[in-house]
């Protein structure tokens, strides 16, 4: 017992220390890069022991805050919430559950994203997802199973988040994407195909006419089977 509460104080205080260098460094506006202390100057400093600095430091060197240099010490980091995203990721999915979960994210960026796509995309942009939807019409009707139409599905909803100009936004998308490429998926029919090329025909007509209500519209219905949203079925 005397070693278990022992071990919950360590990590207490090492929560604690960890809070408080955050704050610090948030309060200081200290660049990325920028040297911070050893944790040697860091344990004297804050009153306690080298087992819990080297806790605090590990747990925000895995936040990508704190970066350790040999014969230096501790630097600043900028961490970037996408690599932290993406590192993270694997370990969040582990049922079918999680899975729809993720799902959920995914179709919540798009609907909520579409608007400032339509917005800012360039007709350059605009043509390639209509490249991109012919190409995947292709592969459809030449192989409804095939690994090029799930690619080319993902690139296509990839390109709408490219258009809204934020990297944080389409960098959300590529993580989310190109995890979703070793998602499970339905098995495909010839109707389904069919449903499929009309729904992102119908998504890529909307974007070129700027008509943000019916590219909602259209998003939300990719999405009725997971998100058991009803919609209209193609004529």
């Amino acid at each position: 017992m005397e070693v278990i509460a022992k071990t919950s104080r360590h990590e207490s205080q090492a929560h604690e220390l960890a809070q408080r260098i955050r704050q610090r460094i948030q309060g200081e506006q200290l660049a990325d890069g920028s040297f911070f202390m050893t944790e040697a100057q860091l344990a004297s400093e804050y009153g306690v022991s080298r087992t819990v600095t080297r806790e605090a430091v590990s747990r925000l060197q895995a936040l990508g805050i704190l970066e350790g240099r040999k014969r230096k010490g501790l630097l600043v980091r900028h961490p970037d919430p996408l690599r932290l995203f993406s590192n993270s990721l694997p370990s969040l999915v582990a049922s079918p559950d999680d899975w729809q979960e993720l799902a959920k994210l995914r179709y919540a960026l798009e609907v909520g994203a579409i608007e400032l796509a339509i917005r800012t995309a360039t007709d350059e942009q605009i043509e390639r997802l209509g490249q991109i939807t012919q190409q995947m019409e292709l592969a459809l009707r030449e192989d409804i199973e095939s690994a090029r139409s799930v690619r080319l599905d993902l690139e296509f909803h990839a390109q709408i988040l490219q258009m809204t100009g934020s990297r944080l936004i389409a960098g959300m998308q590529q993580v989310l994407v190109q995890f979703f490429q070793i998602a499970p998926h339905s098995e495909r029919t010839a109707t389904s195909a069919e449903r499929i090329i009309w729904e992102h025909r119908e998504l890529l007509n909307a974007i070129r006419d700027r008509d943000v209500e019916r590219a909602r519209a259209m998003i939300r219905l990719q999405f009725r089977a997971t998100l058991e949203i009803p919609g209209p079925t193609p004529n």
